[in-house]
Formats: structure tokens, sequence, C-alpha cells
């Protein structure tokens, strides 16, 4: 008898249909097995590859999964020790940087460039200010006599020493605009006395502006070494008061005539006109200036005009430094390249007045404009007690943390 026949079968009363299988009957599979139910019987013959293809996709999920895992950990390991490396060298912990830049940070190279970012925008900032300065300088001074100019009158004049430096920082101030755009260890610190600049980032800033001076400087000897010679004499360096000296094109040096006070007076008053006008191009709240939203893409343009108009009003005294880095930089650069110790005795040692004067004259200009126009918070001098409560509190508040820290370590 065939295993179909052993099969009970049983109709439905009245009915002549289809014959229905007993669902607790053994079914015969055609491997001889058994199943106990039809629905066990499907499961195991047909889902049964399913379930292992999808056990294997969630394997390989998982996989992916943890790697994904892994890599986000060491992505935000890695900003952690890039916040903390910028908060060590005094810059702000967050770099600021575009989302959809950042996935270029975990490399070695933008991580160090994004430690570093705000101090190598000074720093080439500061640079492309010097050259176009001082190489506007060095074509005056080389060129001017230059009978075979187009107009029979040599390569440029005075005028265009101060289109050169206020060319210079136009670009200087869009390279830099991610640090502040400040280029002038005065003006940095103008900004932290009234502006809430932190004091921390001075010496980075200070660095960077006068490594940028420095290499400026060495740039447009290099590009103009062949004049020098011809005109000074092949390894001949002079300083003023030599009337064959060129050492003018790498910093400044004072009129002969001129008393110490008039020397500092002169880049003093610069200075201050520098700091003040800065402040009033600046002043979202200053209508007359860049408008209330700010001062926007036309800030640069601004300066340009600024500094074109102080070398013509005020660069014949002592050429308008108004700028450590512009200055000091340049100058050391050029004792380097041979002009010798008279780069620093020339003038009675005027070399100090570049370095001084600026400071003085950004904090008194600085002063004038937030004591008598500005209305923000920012300025100290709209706070309590000029802001020196807020000083000493904070100061009050760093040594009781320092002491409970130390009480910690002694328990």
């Amino acid at each position: 008898m065939s295993s179909d026949q052993n099969l009970q079968e049983r109709k439905l009363p009245g009915c002549n249909g289809p014959i229905i299988r007993d669902p607790d009957e053994k079914i015969a599979t055609p491997n001889r097995g058994h199943a106990k139910h039809f629905e066990n019987a499907t499961s195991e013959v047909i889902a049964s590859p399913i379930s292992k293809n999808q056990d294997a996709d969630l394997s390989v999920g998982k996989e992916e999964g943890g790697r994904a895992t892994v890599l986000q950990e060491e992505f935000k390991e890695r900003e952690k020790q890039i916040s903390h490396l910028r908060e060590r060298v005094g810059l702000s912990e967050d770099p600021h940087i575009r989302p959809e830049q950042e996935s270029t940070n975990r490399f070695s190279w933008p991580s160090f460039r994004v430690v570093f970012r705000e101090p190598f925008a000074e720093f080439f900032g500061t640079m492309v200010m010097v050259m176009f300065g001082n190489g506007s300088v060095a074509q005056v001074l080389l060129g001017g006599g230059e009978i075979n100019a187009p107009r029979k009158n040599g390569y440029g004049s005075y005028q265009g020493i101060n289109w050169g430096w206020g060319i210079g920082i136009f670009f200087g101030i869009y390279i830099a605009g991610d640090s502040g755009c400040y280029l002038n260890p005065a003006i940095t610190m103008g900004f932290c006395l009234f502006r809430k600049l932190p004091w921390r980032r001075c010496p980075i800033y200070f660095l960077a502006q006068c490594l940028g001076g420095f290499v400026g400087a060495g740039v447009v000897y290099a590009n103009n070494v062949n004049g020098i010679d011809k005109f000074e004499g092949h390894g001949i360096r002079n300083v003023p008061p030599s009337p064959t000296t060129i050492a003018a094109i790498f910093c400044t040096y004072p009129q002969p005539f001129l008393a110490k006070t008039s020397q500092f007076v002169s880049e003093f008053v610069a200075s201050s006109i520098l700091m003040f006008a800065i402040f009033a191009l600046k002043d979202v709240s200053n209508p007359g200036a860049m408008g209330k939203s700010g001062p926007g893409p036309l800030f640069p343009l601004g300066l340009f005009f600024l500094i074109f108009g102080l070398g013509a009003a005020f660069g014949w005294d002592t050429g308008y430094a108004i700028n450590l880095a512009r200055d000091f930089g340049p100058r050391l650069m050029s004792y380097i390249l041979g002009y010798g110790p008279g780069v620093w005795s020339a003038g009675g040692y005027y070399f100090w007045i570049p370095m001084v004067a600026p400071f003085c004259g950004c904090a008194f200009g600085g002063f004038l404009y937030d004591a008598f126009i500005y209305t923000g918070s920012e300025s100290r001098l709209n706070r309590q007690w000029w802001g020196l409560k807020e000083l000493y509190d904070n100061r009050h508040r760093l040594m009781k943390r320092g002491h409970l820290n130390s009480r910690k370590h002694e328990v």
C-alpha cells in the first residue's frame, strides 16, 4: 500500500470539496524526512536559505558598523588633541572649519595646519604686505634715476611707495582674514585692550607677524640683489647717512635733523590715527563707516586709503613705520644680509622708536575712540570700573581654583 493511501483523509460535513489533511499527521518529504507540521516543513525547506543570507548580511553590517565606530572615535580623539594643542599655544579651541572641509583633518599635515591656522594667516598676510611695501621702495630707490624708463625720469616716485604699501595692506588683510587680519603687533594689542581679543594669542601672533616681515624682506632682497650691487657696489652695504645707501628698502630711518622727541611724536601720531580709524571702520553701529551690517568686504579698501593717506601726510619724517613687524623683521634681515650693526645705531639708535611708539600710539588712539564714540559692551571703558573689577574677579577665581586643586593633590 502506498504512503498516500495511508494518509488519513476527512471531508467537511455536507461538502464535496477538496480533501483536507489533518495538520497533526506527518507528511512525507522528498528527502524521506518528516516534519510534525506543514508550516514547519515549509519553513525548513523554503525559508532556511533566506535566513542564512540574512545572517551573513547582518554580520557584514556589524563589521562595517564596528569600523565606522572606530573611525568616529579616532576622529573625535584627533579633534580633542587638536583643540588641546590650540589652547596651549593661545588659540581658541574651535578652529572654525567649514563642515564640508572637516573630513580632511584626519591626515597629518592638515591636522598641523588646523592647529596653527591663524598664525599661518598672520605670517603670510604680513609677508605679502612687506613684499609689496619694500618692493615699491626698492623700485623707487634703485630705478629712480634710470633714463630708459618710459618717461625718462625713472621708475616711480614717493607716491609709488604709498601705493605699494596700500596695496600690500589691501591683499594682506584678505589673506589674514581667518585670524582677524591684524598684521601688526600694536593693532593686536589694541584689540586685546579694547575688544576682548584673548591676551594669550599675543605671543604667537607677534611671532608670526615678525617672521612674516623677516621673510618678506628676504624675498625682496633676493629679487633686487643685482640692482643693489649695481647701486652700492658688489659686497658693499651702507646705512644712512651715507649718500650711497639704500638700506631704507628694508626698514625706516629718520631724517638726520630730527630730535628723539620728534621721531617718537611722528610715529605716535600716525599710530594713533591708525588705531582710531580701524576702530571706526570696524564699528558695526557706525553707519558712516561700512554700514550697520559690519565692516564687510570693503574693510580692506578702507585700510588701503588709510595707509596711503598716512604715507602721504606723515611719511616724510620717519617713514611711517607704525608697525613693529614691518620694521623690526626687515631690519633684522638687513643686519644678517651684511648691513651690519649700523642698522641699530643709525639715527642715534632710532631702531627702538618703531618698536615702542606704535604700541603707545595704538593704545592712545583706541582709548580716544572708545572714550568718546564707541558704545559697545566689548570695550573695557564701557564696563564697571573700566573692566578692572572683571580682571580682579577673574584673577581671584583662578587663584581659588588653583588653591582647591593643590588641596586635592595633598589629599
